[in-house]
């Protein structure tokens, strides 16, 4: 999974993606000082694959991944080339959803660069640069598609919800806020628009402002903007993200105590990204490894077996499945939960749940 971290310049993005990913990406107070997307990999902490590693003595455990582009600071005009833009924005196009971290804490020290904190403004001034941008691929869409409905009238249909999304766009509204059948949103999806890109707002405050967050008006106008296109809002301080990175596990957490909050902002952008994307992960044990696939709600155990190998989809026979808590009820122990009937053959319509512990049968 591949998400994109925009904003403004000096809002503290690549703080925050130095923060997340120890990956040393430069981070000066002055804008344009990330041209190519830097790229970091963290891995998606859960608790489960401990217990299950432990358990079996697993040699081997492998956490799932998020993968992070640091993409340079956007800037009024970027689709029209302002600020190297098109080259940003392109780099936006290939990612599944976008982190859009706004500022919402004063100092006097970090400028910002319209020289006030307005967070309503800076959403606004890159959801624009996305919807202006946008605008021009559905642009010449339309005529080729005008074009081509002389030949082939069936082409109306899809003439008509590409007019539909334009006037969406005209009026300066993003793309995700369009209310979709299932078969118009796979078409609009497939036309890979920017705006249409599932979005979290990151509220980024200041060092002592994290467990007070719901009394800055800042992250209140973010939210009651992200409310009104179903957005997610996470509350960061990438400042405290920073030294959080420099610690242990055990002084992480008496350190987060201290500042009265209970997780880091990586965990709560993880979770936010879970949510919003709509994924969850199953489980693989064993003495060899220990791992956690990630798959979208709703995938069948023919397409989540397709996530270990290829040949598993394609061989499919069933899937002996059971739920994490009860595996952990029966000490890990499949011989028990298998006279308790707790483990499950399950066939090709089976829906996999989240924290399900699948042992895959296929023939190829």
């Amino acid at each position: 999974m591949k998400l994109g971290i925009v904003g403004l310049p000096n809002v503290g993005k690549s703080t925050l993606f130095n923060a997340i990913t120890k990956a040393g990406a430069e981070a000066a107070n002055y804008p344009f000082c990330t041209i190519e997307p830097n790229v970091g990999v963290v891995t998606v902490p859960d608790e489960r694959l401990k217990v299950l590693t432990d358990m079996y003595n697993a040699r081997k455990t492998v956490y799932t991944t998020i993968e992070f582009y640091d993409i340079a600071g956007l800037v009024k005009g970027a689709s029209k080339g302002e600020g190297l833009g098109n080259k940003f924005l392109g780099h936006i196009r290939e990612v599944a959803a976008i982190c859009h971290v706004v500022r919402a804490f004063e100092d006097e020290n970090v400028v910002h660069v319209d020289g006030k904190i307005n967070p309503l403004s800076d959403i606004e001034t890159i959801n624009m640069e996305l919807i202006l941008s946008d605008m021009e691929v559905l642009e010449r869409r339309i005529q080729r598609t005008t074009k081509n409905l002389k030949g082939d009238k069936s082409l109306q249909a899809e003439l008509d919800i590409l007019k539909e999304i334009m006037a969406v766009l005209e009026e300066g509204k993003s793309a995700r806020t369009m209310d979709l059948s299932e078969e118009d949103a796979e078409f609009v999806k497939s036309l890979d628009l920017l705006s249409y890109k599932p979005i979290i707002y990151v509220a980024n405050v200041a060092e002592d402002g994290v467990a007070d967050a719901d009394e800055n008006p800042h992250v209140q106008a973010i939210r009651e903007f992200a409310a009104t296109e179903g957005s997610e809002v996470v509350v960061i301080s990438a400042k405290v993200e920073s030294e959080i990175a420099e610690l242990e596990d055990e002084e992480k957490m008496m350190f987060l105590e201290e500042l009265g909050i209970d997780e880091s902002g990586l965990d709560k952008l993880i979770k936010a990204s879970y949510k919003l994307l709509d994924l969850i992960s199953f489980l693989t044990a064993g003495e060899p490894e220990v791992r956690a696939w990630t798959v979208k709600r709703g995938s069948k155990a023919p397409q989540a077996a397709g996530k270990i190998h290829s040949d598993f989809e394609k061989g499919f026979i069933r899937a002996e499945t059971i739920a994490y808590d009860k595996l952990i009820e029966c000490g890990g122990n499949l011989a028990t939960a298998k006279e308790k009937g707790l483990i499950r053959s399950e066939g090709k319509e089976y829906i996999v749940k989240d924290g399900d512990v699948m042992h895959v049968l296929f023939n190829v």
